[in-house]
């Protein structure tokens, strides 16, 4: 089983091309200034089973570029993460990026460090750090660091993606994404002088 938060079908802002993004729930890191706060609560979210998400995923690969994995800390939840990656590796041609506030060092000392990087294509590491934020380049902030394990991207193809990305959904509700979603979301509030609707 895996906490999720949320589940979103299509981002562009999440890394290259067209992605499906995971975000899951829970962080113990808590990173003052985080941007997505709302996921740190390990009581929060939903649980699906890993077969089921995968199952989704693989549904949707057609018109996809690969996954996005997010948080919260997908870490802290390491096996039922590593199960998902390590059977969409085997089933499908889509890509995985990665986020962890754990450093690279940190992510490379666990006992299933080979079979997680193995999984791959681009793991975006270190905690986010309020005090040198510089959003871009998938980095929300400058000490983050961008690990191509893989052939399939590079730097350029990364420094291409939407800081954010604003959606509005069928229901009206507003969405904001991306390494700045918090930020996209003030200015767009900055610009036309109300916040987002309720």
């Amino acid at each position: 089983m895996l906490r999720v938060h949320d589940f979103m079908a299509s981002s562009r802002a999440n890394g290259p091309g067209r992605r499906a993004v995971l975000w899951v729930q829970g962080c113990s890191r808590r990173c003052p200034g985080c941007c997505n706060p709302a996921t740190h609560s390990f009581q929060g979210g939903r649980t699906l089973e890993v077969g089921e998400l995968c199952s989704r995923i693989e549904g949707l690969a057609a018109t996809l570029e690969g996954l996005t994995v997010s948080g919260g800390e997908p870490l802290e939840q390491l096996p039922a993460v590593l199960a998902l990656l390590e059977r969409l590796r085997r089933g499908s041609r889509l890509s995985v990026i990665l986020f962890t506030g754990w450093t690279f060092e940190q992510v490379a000392s666990l006992p299933e460090a080979p079979t997680l990087l193995s999984c791959l294509d681009l793991l975006v590491a270190g905690p986010y750090d309020a005090t040198r934020r510089r959003p871009g380049g998938l980095r929300g902030s400058s000490n983050q660091t961008l690990h191509f394990l893989t052939g399939r991207y590079t730097l350029g193809d990364v420094l291409e993606v939407p800081e954010a990305e604003i959606l509005i959904t069928p229901a009206g509700e507003v969405l904001c994404t991306g390494v700045d979603g918090s930020g996209a979301l003030a200015g767009l509030t900055d610009r036309t002088g109300e916040g987002p609707p309720s």
